[in-house]
């Protein structure tokens, strides 16, 4: 915080907003001017406006990676898809900084459109612009749909209700940290292995698994993203009011992940973790049994529970989820 003619004005974080600031500079005032014409809140992946009957979700990509405009994308169509919703269409702005070439643009227009094709979503264009109030690429996706016939974005979880998570935590993070850092990871592992791990953006797209999961039936999902796994299971507890308890030895890790963060000296349980879905549900056995019948691995690794503790255990260890923290990407890409 500093003083600034005697008013204490708080300086925000580098990377996503705390949930405080979300709901005091973000939420309070749209719900104040709106009321309930619209529906954005903590927790949830998407937004829907009462007037235009219409979902949509926004993803910016502020890192300067090489596959940015897939990323962007593919993780704006997630969005809709944790929520049931199927994306009719996504719109790309490109902003990048003066010194920029042409060749960059096509690259990232490039990759938007590879994302676009691997949801099934239609990339109807953007906004591009060369500015001077950018130092890098920032790239911002948004995806609308209007389909929503089996969607679950009012649903919340309960306490009682098992948590469930597919595939891999960090999946996203860890292609992103295998690319950028191909040469100086490939100096400590096997050309393969890292090259394994720049594979797993093949793993993004997060449409079979919701179909999945809405067919077996699931109180609620949230897209993991942004800080990770613990910011995922904070934000659900949040949207259900509720505590939770989630055991760190269940949540499913490739080793690929645990050798890359460990080397680079990041926490994987707060790295982008776009590709996974954390579920709620009332029949664990089924949803992960489903899930696996389709070729996607999931496991249970926790609960919701009554109060409003957010405990992890490790072995013997227990202690208190914190507050989301910053992706822990920045400090190797920033």
């Amino acid at each position: 915080m500093i003083v600034n003619n005697h008013e204490i004005v708080e300086i925000m974080r580098i990377g996503k907003i705390t949930e405080n600031a979300l709901k005091r500079s973000v939420l309070k005032p749209l719900k104040t001017e709106f009321k309930n014409k619209i529906s954005a809140a903590v927790g949830t992946d998407c937004a829907f406006s009462e007037e235009e009957k219409t979902f949509s979700t926004i993803c910016p990509y502020t890192e300067d990676i090489k596959d940015v405009g897939y990323y962007a994308v593919i993780k704006a169509c997630n969005g809709l898809f944790s929520q049931g919703i199927e994306p009719d269409q996504v719109n790309v702005s490109v902003l990048l900084p003066e010194e920029a070439g042409e060749q960059e643009l096509k690259r990232i227009v490039n990759d938007a459109i590879l994302g676009a094709k691997a949801c099934d979503v239609v990339y109807t264009g953007g906004h591009t612009e060369v500015t001077t109030a950018v130092n890098r690429p920032v790239v911002t996706a948004t995806s609308v749909g209007t389909k929503a016939g089996n969607n679950i974005f009012l649903r919340k979880g309960k306490p009682g209700d098992a948590l469930v998570i597919s595939k891999w935590i960090a999946l996203e993070g860890t292609a992103v940290l295998a690319n950028e850092k191909f040469e100086e990871l490939s100096q400590k592992y096997p050309v393969p292995f890292v090259e394994d791990a720049r594979s797993f953006k093949e793993y993004m797209s997060i449409k079979t698994e919701m179909d999945v999961a809405i067919a077996v039936g699931i109180s609620a999902a949230h897209d993991l993203s942004f800080g990770g796994v613990f910011a995922g299971l904070w934000e659900m507890a949040s949207r259900a009011g509720c505590g939770l308890r989630t055991d760190l030895k269940a949540i499913p890790i490739r080793q690929e992940t645990i050798e890359i963060c460990d080397f680079l000296e990041v926490n994987p349980y707060q790295l982008l973790s776009g590709g996974a879905v954390l579920f709620a549900t009332d029949n664990p056995e089924k949803l992960v049994s489903e899930l696996k019948s389709n070729d996607i691995p999931a496991a249970v690794v926790g609960e919701l529970t009554e109060g409003n503790d957010r405990i992890i255990t490790n072995l013997d260890e227990v202690r208190f989820l914190e507050l989301p923290q910053a992706d822990e990407i920045i400090k190797v890409l920033s």
